[in-house]
């Protein structure tokens, strides 16, 4: 498989995501080890949901190009878009997977700078025919536009290779909530409802 299944993810939101779930977890401990009332109860709902929310926004977001198509996992729901069905990789504001006409955004992968979002929106709503993914030199290329083009790159090499025995890809682009990220969110919800319950 090469590297082909290698998660596209931003690093920065990633580091400091786990340095908040550091910081949460020594806040937990405090709270277990200190803290034996109702508002402790509360401080520890308001510490989970903290980290179910860094867990939902930040660590689970990413895209993972696999056997059958490329994942696109965002926030609350997953996006599988089949290779068979992939028909392009671009960056707006975000990356996006274009397979015919459905059009699948990441959460995770984000152009940075704002005259780049600019240019991109434009050249995306038609203002513009040139592609600067295709046409520059990788080492010009900004993080978003890279996952682009590896995105492409993929797609031309699972499109050239015939489908294995029993392997073949589903036909169109299936999405589904997340129980993973409703649970991250849902546990905290319910254990501050608990609380708020017994004062």
């Amino acid at each position: 498989m090469g590297d082909d299944g290698r998660p596209l993810t931003a690093t920065l939101p990633r580091v400091l995501s786990w340095i908040w779930i550091g910081v949460a977890a020594l806040l937990l401990l405090d709270l277990v080890v200190n803290g034996s009332d109702a508002a402790s109860l509360v401080a520890a709902g308001v510490l989970l949901l903290t980290v179910g929310g860094v867990y939902v926004m930040w660590l689970r977001p990413r895209i993972v190009p696999g056997e059958e198509g490329v994942r696109v996992v965002n926030p609350l729901r997953e996006t599988l878009v089949p290779w068979s069905a992939f028909t392009w990789a671009d960056v707006t504001d975000v990356v996006r997977v274009h397979a015919g006409g459905t059009v699948v955004r990441s959460w995770a992968l984000r152009e940075t700078k704002r005259s780049k979002v600019r240019e991109n929106l434009r050249r995306a709503n038609g203002y513009s025919d040139a592609d600067p993914i295709a046409e520059s030199d990788p080492r010009d290329l900004r993080p978003a536009e890279l996952h682009a083009k590896r995105l492409r790159e993929i797609a031309e090499r699972r499109k050239a290779r015939p489908a294995a025995e029993g392997t073949g890809a589903a036909e169109g682009v299936a999405t589904t909530v997340a129980p993973d990220a409703v649970v991250a969110l849902a546990v905290p919800i319910i254990l501050l409802a608990a609380a708020a319950l017994l004062f």
